[in-house]
């Protein structure tokens, strides 16, 4: 882990991005109906890395963007898509017609990559599991073993442990440490911390110390986990972040019928990207206004004082 003589681990994004998500590595994202990594995806984007393996559970805006940006060479997961709003136009792209490049797929159900990442955070071979026995997965990815039940003979799967190069991880806060709080569903972001070679914690706010000592319970990851703490305000946006802000369904929703023409996409991300220096100007382009807006919505319907 890096960090000063005094244990700060404090970075901006580009800084982070940079040191540690490279050309051809693997990676992982925190979040799970919320809490998305989009503005490391951003930043990843605008550095034109390439060749990523993602390996990861379910995915909205961050894999569509990654996958049309040409990032991507590999997935290997759940489910890509938008829920109500629809599936991801860019992956879909990608897998029939093969632009911008036709990405590999490994499919896995959630609770196959939830075990991979137990048994990487346990730091053990792989993890035995009855999920995907009565699916077509097990026929289809080969790296899922059925064995028989040394103790009562029924089948089981063994799912290998996931260890990626690095996991990016948004958090509502944590200190310069690395301590990382989370508020709400926690997904698999503690064992994927634990797994990956290296993580960046982005959040939403940096705090002393003995304020995440006095919610000592709410630490999720803890310090040692840790090697780049990032401030990222609204560093989930469009997705919500428990707490801080709403869902921006509508800028999902527009986002979602851009993407599904190659050209209205590409100019999307000429405007909310490329255009972008950093993620100071993403928030400018889109509207503070917006933003604040979507924070006041968070307060009222989850009843925030503030």
């Amino acid at each position: 882990m890096s960090g000063d003589k005094n244990g700060h681990k404090l970075m901006t994004l580009p800084e982070a991005v940079g040191k540690y998500v490279k050309d051809g590595c693997s990676i992982t994202f925190g979040g799970f109906i919320g809490r998305d990594c989009v503005a490391a995806v951003h930043e990843i984007i605008r550095r034109g890395i390439k060749n990523l393996t993602v390996i990861d559970d379910s995915k909205t805006d961050m894999m569509d963007l990654l996958v049309g940006a040409g990032a991507v060479k590999r997935w290997e997961g759940a489910y890509l898509g938008y829920g109500a709003i629809g599936l991801a136009p860019n992956i879909r792209r990608s897998v029939e017609k093969g632009i911008p490049a036709k990405i590999e797929l490994e499919d896995w159900s959630n609770a196959g990559i939830s075990m991979r990442y137990l048994a990487g955070g346990l730091n053990i071979p792989f993890m035995a599991i009855k999920s995907m026995l009565g699916t077509d997965i097990v026929k289809y990815n080969r790296r899922i073993k059925v064995i028989d039940d040394p103790y009562h003979g029924e089948p089981v799967a063994l799912v290998p442990a996931a260890h990626p190069d690095v996991a990016v991880i948004h958090v509502q806060r944590a200190d310069a440490m690395g301590n990382a709080q989370v508020w709400g569903f926690t997904g698999n972001d503690e064992n994927k911390a634990r797994a990956a070679k290296h993580t960046v914690i982005t959040c939403e706010e940096i705090v002393p110390t003995d304020e995440i000592r006095r919610r000592g319970n709410m630490t999720l990851i803890p310090f040692y986990c840790v090697d780049a703490v990032v401030q990222v305000p609204y560093g989930c946006h469009p997705q919500s972040c428990y707490g801080y802000y709403a869902y921006d369904v509508l800028f999902c929703g527009d986002y979602h019928e851009a993407a599904k023409d190659r050209d209205t996409f590409t100019g999307w991300l000429d405007d909310y990207v490329y255009s972008c220096a950093d993620h100071l100007a993403y928030c400018e382009k889109v509207g503070w206004g917006r933003l604040q807006n979507l924070t006041r919505m968070e307060r009222h319907f989850n009843r925030i004082p503030g």
